[in-house]
């Protein structure tokens, strides 16, 4: 299993490495998997102490986002987390994004991002930039990602019955 995935890992980071308009659209559809479960462990990995409440978070931002059974989440989130070790820049996750997403699919990753920071009911100084740094790259305008901010701040009150 572990030769597998390690396979997958190494087919999927290749993808994020090659032209997109080389890709077959199932590769395009995993690289773009990867890139948003990045993203979204970029969020998780900006604070020191990794909850499971973010890592819930993650999971049920790629649930939504994507049609994948557990199994695939799980697997996808192993490879998120060892890309997100190994990565230096967010151009190469957020390119194909702005390529292939339209401007509301981009505004809901950001969204998806908040959630996680807002997870643990704690806003990180780290998981802020990380947000800012990658909507600035998708082209997400300030209105956009402020209201992003602010529906997910909601979004999760109501989820979990804070105030």
């Amino acid at each position: 299993m572990l030769a597998n995935l390690k396979d997958l890992f190494d087919h999927l980071t290749a993808s994020l490495t090659s032209q997109a308009g080389t890709q077959a659209p199932a590769e395009q559809m995993h690289t773009l998997q990867l890139s948003t479960a990045v993203l979204l462990v970029e969020v998780m990995r900006a604070e020191p102490n990794l909850q499971d409440s973010e890592r819930d978070a993650v999971l049920t931002a790629l649930r939504r986002k994507f049609t994948l059974s557990d199994d695939e989440l799980q697997r996808l989130l192993e490879l998120a987390h060892e890309t997100a070790r190994t990565a230096y820049d967010y151009q190469r996750f957020t390119a194909l994004m702005n390529e292939r997403f339209t401007q509301q699919q981009k505004i809901d990753v950001v969204e998806a991002m908040w959630e996680v920071a807002f997870a643990d009911h704690h806003l990180d100084a780290n998981e802020h930039h990380v947000i800012s740094k990658v909507a600035g790259l998708l082209h997400v305008t300030h209105g956009e990602y402020i209201a992003a901010k602010l529906h997910a701040q909601e979004a999760v009150k109501q989820r979990t019955g804070s105030q």
